[in-house]
């Protein structure tokens, strides 16, 4: 029997998550089944098996990918010296988020923060997915503070409030713009880089 490459084990893995992505955007999880899935993958039930025990599996891996994203937008910004303003970062980092919806096949933007929002409802029951949301939340937090530390070591911004506090602000941010896209409609994202450049001129019109 000819050995399946690591190669095609890939593909095939991302395919079942691209799949289950789009099921859960349209419908959500509960209403979501594992068949949903097979149709729309159009596999077999031993094929998906393979790589996923089940739905709640399927979600995990979800998740951590989302969580990687934002993750790794930020420590990619960490690197720049000094990182480019918050309305700018903030708004690299949606633009990114958005654009792996696209790339791995969500039916538009507004999909995607619909289904960030389930997953965070999701973790009020789902005592291990809210460890893992904890786990990656606390990965993304430290990649900000680094973010913050370098604004402040580049003599942008106030070095007298923790750069923690700082970063949990620009975490909610984010969080908040995914929820009102979620419930309110595609928004671009200028829109947030635009009310974060006025809330940080204030400072610049009282000095003008």
């Amino acid at each position: 029997m000819a050995r399946v490459s690591q190669e095609h084990l890939d593909a095939r893995r991302r395919q079942i998550l691209d799949g289950a992505t789009r099921c859960f955007s349209r419908n959500g999880f509960h209403a979501t089944s594992m068949q949903d899935v097979l149709r729309e993958v159009d596999l077999s039930a031993g094929a998906v098996y393979r790589y996923f025990s089940g739905k709640e599996e399927l979600i995990a891996a979800i998740v951590t990918e989302v969580l990687d994203t934002v993750r790794e937008a930020f420590e990619d910004a960490a690197r720049q010296s000094p990182p480019e303003p918050p309305d700018v970062l903030i708004g690299q980092v949606m633009e990114r988020v958005l654009g792996e919806a696209f790339v791995r096949g969500v039916p538009g933007s507004s999909q995607f923060p619909r289904m960030m929002v389930q997953v965070w409802t999701e973790t009020l029951r789902n005592e291990s997915l809210s460890v893992l949301i904890r786990d990656g939340f606390e990965r993304v937090r430290g990649a900000w503070v680094e973010v913050v530390e370098a604004y402040q070591a580049a003599g942008l911004m106030r070095a007298d409030i923790p750069a923690e506090h700082v970063a949990r602000t620009m975490i909610a941010t984010v969080q908040g713009f995914a929820a009102q896209q979620a419930l309110f409609g595609e928004v671009p994202v200028d829109v947030v880089q635009n009310g974060l450049r006025g809330l940080m001129s204030m400072g610049e019109q009282k000095a003008g």
